[in-house]
């Protein structure tokens, strides 16, 4: 599995509408997109879970694409460093 970062995505980008995009290139494990916590409307960004092969093939063919007229920016998602995980 590959979790890509996707970034660039316009505040009217639904769930269902990136599901859409991505399923062009294989099964979308998991989706997380974020959202604004008052309005409802997409922050820009989300994060996706595909099979390797699968999730190569949607950033070669999405990463610099148009989507509702914003340009996307799709790669594997880096953790962020410094960051330990949570603690109890």
């Amino acid at each position: 599995m590959i979790i890509l970062s996707v970034r660039g995505l316009p505040r009217s980008t639904t769930e269902e509408s990136i599901t859409e995009l991505f399923e062009t290139y294989g099964a979308v494990r998991s989706l997380k997109l974020v959202k604004d916590l008052f309005s409802g409307d997409c922050k820009g960004f989300a994060t996706i879970e595909m099979e390797g092969h699968e999730a190569r093939a949607a950033m070669t063919a999405l990463d610099g694409s148009e989507f509702d007229g914003s340009l996307l920016r799709v790669g594997p998602d880096r953790p962020k460093k410094g960051r330990p995980g949570k603690r109890r």
